[in-house]
């Protein structure tokens, strides 16, 4: 049994590579490592798991109403990711577990990567080099062309804090903004669309950057495809879930949309077969955060959620459980 004056008992979990926080973590709390199995307490580890106060998710672990009852004591789940989705957060709110995720830590990188996404797709950079690579230029001459980025009009879905670095990235390439979201911005003179069907219609690039919820899933169906058009690129940098996958595969054989830069899917790992052979498209491993200034800007808040929880002091990057 744990005296009041110990430091709080909190589970780590996360992927072998992603050792980023144990040493901050281990000098300030006393920390159990959880299985990265699917079954991340085993009866091995079920009496510690009991005293844990804290949960630090590193990653995509589901956390169910299963797995919140092995754990009576706890008061709080810190994520290192923005998105909750793979959260019971109806369960939490109910047990009175607050949560917290990793608000702005990774924002820049992200936007970052969707800029590059977007160029990559309408320039075809990657398929440029593989021409080169394979000795197609030797061989066959003049590579096809790529499309001019500046100027193009791109609607941004989800004007939060990543939705916001893209915008102010693309404002320089002479790009026309606009964006739907769930509620108008009054802090910005971006066009706003209260549908994605509007915004699709009106713009040639879609970036998706809003959370995934049950209101979000396969917001971007084939109707917003067809409107969106056959010269028209999509850029995923949110969750995979965002788009009906299926349906953007057909139509990107098909020739609806012309184009898709992709760090997210909806069963990752597995990217369907069909993509893979597709020049008109790029693809990333969900590695759009994954660089050493986000890690370290992500363990430094959830240090951060963590401390100011057990000294009673407001939260960092509280989530909203209602």
């Amino acid at each position: 049994m744990s005296k009041s004056s110990d430091p709080p008992v909190v589970l780590l979990h996360r992927p072998a590579s992603l050792n980023f926080m144990d040493e901050l973590l281990t000098r300030n709390f006393q920390i159990v490592k959880t299985h990265t199995s699917s079954d991340p307490i085993p009866n091995s580890l079920s009496s510690q798991a009991a005293l844990a106060r804290g949960f630090v998710n590193i990653g995509l672990l589901p956390v169910t109403e299963e797995l919140l009852s092995k754990l009576p004591s706890l008061q709080i789940i810190v994520l290192t990711s923005v998105g909750v989705d793979h959260i019971d957060l109806a369960a939490c709110k109910r047990r009175g577990v607050v949560v917290t995720n990793a608000g702005d830590a990774f924002s820049e990188d992200v936007a970052d990567t969707a800029v590059g996404l977007l160029i990559s797709v309408l320039r075809r950079i990657p398929a440029a080099d593989r021409y080169v690579r394979s000795g197609n230029w030797v061989d066959s001459g003049d590579f096809i062309l790529g499309s001019k980025v500046s100027g193009k009009r791109v609607g941004i879905v989800g004007l939060g804090s990543i939705g916001s670095h893209v915008a102010r990235r693309l404002e320089p390439f002479g790009c026309i903004i606009s964006y739907h979201s769930r509620s108008q911005k009054p802090d910005t003179t971006f066009r706003y669309y209260p549908d994605i069907l509007s915004l699709a219609a009106e713009n040639e690039v879609l970036v998706l950057c809003c959370s995934l919820t049950d209101k979000t899933r396969h917001i971007v169906n084939r109707e917003v495809m067809e409107s969106l058009g056959k010269d028209g690129v999509i850029i995923n940098v949110g969750r995979g879930g965002l788009i009906d996958e299926k349906e953007m595969v057909k139509c990107l054989v098909q020739g609806v949309i012309g184009g898709a830069g992709l760090d997210v899917f909806e069963k990752e790992p597995v990217v369907p077969e069909e993509l893979i052979g597709l020049d008109n498209i790029v693809l990333s491993p969900h590695s759009a955060m994954a660089t050493a200034g986000s890690l370290n800007n992500v363990g430094e808040v959830a240090f951060a959620n963590l401390k100011a929880f057990f000294s009673n002091q407001p939260l960092i990057s509280p989530v909203q459980l209602d």
